[in-house]
């Protein structure tokens, strides 16, 4: 396993896809947030949830997502819910 898995939330599958869609730094993770690359998974993998989308956005903020903030998790929600 590489860099990404340190992270929170960050497993060996989720990094895979992570390298998959040429994200392989968690700079790379970063500058691109959490939205976009949540899309470029859904691109790979349409089982892609609601609740990797927030583990991406809590690896962001280094925090297991379940911490993230309620104003977060409503922002990633309703943009989730807008790529249905």
């Amino acid at each position: 396993m590489g860099e990404l898995s340190k992270l929170p939330n960050i497993g060996k599958v989720l990094e895979k896809q992570l390298n998959d869609v040429g994200i392989n730094t968690i700079d790379d993770l970063i500058n691109l947030g959490s939205k976009e690359t949540w899309l470029k998974i859904k691109e790979i993998d349409d089982s892609a949830c609601l609740n990797r989308l927030m583990a991406l956005e809590g690896a962001i903020q280094n925090i297991r997502w379940h911490n993230l903030s309620e104003e977060d998790k409503d922002n990633l929600r309703d943009f989730y819910n807008s790529q249905k």
